[in-house]
């Protein structure tokens, strides 16, 4: 087992070696196929922009490595790259795409952006705040260097290599993320139902049983206004499980307003978990909660608190589980974000056919990013047996094949 390892991080290592050589060589050289030499960020090393010479379109790609920063890392998650942020965005702008080449560990592909709000929670990125003398690789609201596998044996530094991706490949969702807004009055949705209003809808994709699976926002929390509705909407299908995917019981039965709702008096696992789906508390959480599915009766009822990411993701993953396409787990989750967004100058409006699917993109990026940090290969998303994906990803998270089988059954 150990000599195998090895031989397989041989293989990563020889592989970034040999693609880090080939950049400092053509960085450092002038001929006539395109390559020209720039300086190096911080002065220390040969970065290569390779021209094309059909198109305008350019390869860039530095290197650097990772800062030894053990609160940063082991802390916060982050993983900080020895690099000026105002120095790579002379060659990086925000909003283009990415791929990030760890030299032994992993390689992701990521935007670049300037706040953590310019992605959406569990999603990866690169953030670069000008004036900082590091730019960081994070997961909001996780982190980063468990999902890429870094511990506290890792040995730094540890060398990185940047190259772009996609040219403004992100460009349109930084735009759709800043136009995207809410409001907590049903006079705000005129044109939507209450149970549209309240996010409260059943399941009802391939292989769903009816009647069996709900999803909406938080029935307790009163925050967002949408609780009470929530309630009574759950009290009607006779919902008889919550996943509570945002509190912990005495939190929860603090709520005002609490003791007297239909949910005190059904079965409720408090699961208390961020949207951090790539990372080990997240997937502890989702199987703790799949299991009280199979050991309590439905119907069943998913929430966090607006019910759009934790809620979102586990919800796709059940749907992926019962045999549900790509294109109704893409649709389910847009149809959430449609009841909420967009609100203009007062009133609801209906997104656009391109809002649509960028945020359709999201969980098709949040399920690969997960799914992959369990070994299980779903980048093909549109054409991937995904109900056969799904059961890899949950043996690898620790349930049995056993309970697998008996949570299908309880969804049929």
């Amino acid at each position: 087992m150990v000599g195998s390892w090895v031989k397989a991080l041989d293989k990563k290592m020889v592989a970034f070696w040999a693609l880090a050589i080939a950049l400092f060589f053509a960085a450092c050289s002038n001929d006539d196929n395109g390559f020209v030499s720039v300086n190096s960020i911080g002065g220390e090393s040969c970065a290569a922009v390779e021209k094309s010479s059909s198109s305008t379109d350019e390869l860039v790609s530095i290197s650097t490595t990772i800062v030894e920063d053990t609160f940063e890392i082991f802390n916060l998650g982050r993983v900080n790259l020895d690099v000026v942020a105002d120095s790579f965005l002379t060659r990086f702008h925000y909003g283009d795409v990415v791929t990030v080449m760890i030299a032994g560990y992993d390689t992701v592909d990521v935007p670049v952006v300037a706040n953590y709000s310019d992605a959406f929670p569990g999603e990866f990125f690169l953030y670069v705040s000008e004036g900082l003398n590091a730019i960081n690789l994070e997961a909001r609201y996780g982190q980063m260097a468990e999902v890429i596998g870094l511990g506290r044996d890792s040995k730094f530094p540890i060398d990185v290599v940047v190259q772009m991706k996609e040219k403004g490949g992100y460009v349109d969702h930084l735009e759709n993320l800043k136009s995207l807004t809410i409001a907590y009055s049903p006079e705000s949705y005129p044109d939507l139902s209450i149970e549209e209003f309240a996010n409260f809808r059943m399941v009802r994709t391939t292989g769903m049983g009816e009647g069996v699976l709900y999803r909406s926002s938080s029935p307790i929390d009163p925050s967002i206004y949408r609780n009470a509705i929530a309630d009574s909407l759950a009290a009607l299908a006779g919902v008889k499980t919550f996943l509570n995917l945002a509190d912990d019981k005495r939190y929860a039965e603090e709520y005002n307003g609490f003791a007297e709702s239909y949910y005190a008096t059904q079965n409720v696992v408090y699961l208390t978990v961020d949207p951090t789906f790539a990372n080990t508390l997240f997937k502890e959480g989702l199987v703790k909660g799949l299991r009280y599915m199979i050991e309590h009766d439905g119907p069943y009822l998913v929430h966090c608190t607006y019910g759009m990411d934790r809620t979102g993701f586990t919800i796709a993953v059940l749907e992926a589980l019962m045999g549900a396409t790509a294109d109704e787990i893409k649709a389910d989750y847009a149809t959430t974000h449609k009841n909420f967004y967009n609100v203009v100058d007062g009133k609801h409006i209906g997104l656009t056919e391109k809002q649509v699917e960028l945020l359709q993109a999201i969980i098709v990026r949040l399920m690969q990013n997960s799914f992959k940090t369990a070994g299980v290969d779903i980048s093909n998303f549109e054409n991937a047996d995904l109900a056969a994906a799904t059961e890899k990803y949950l043996l690898a998270l620790g349930m049995e094949q056993s309970e697998i089988e008996a949570l299908k059954v309880r969804l049929k």
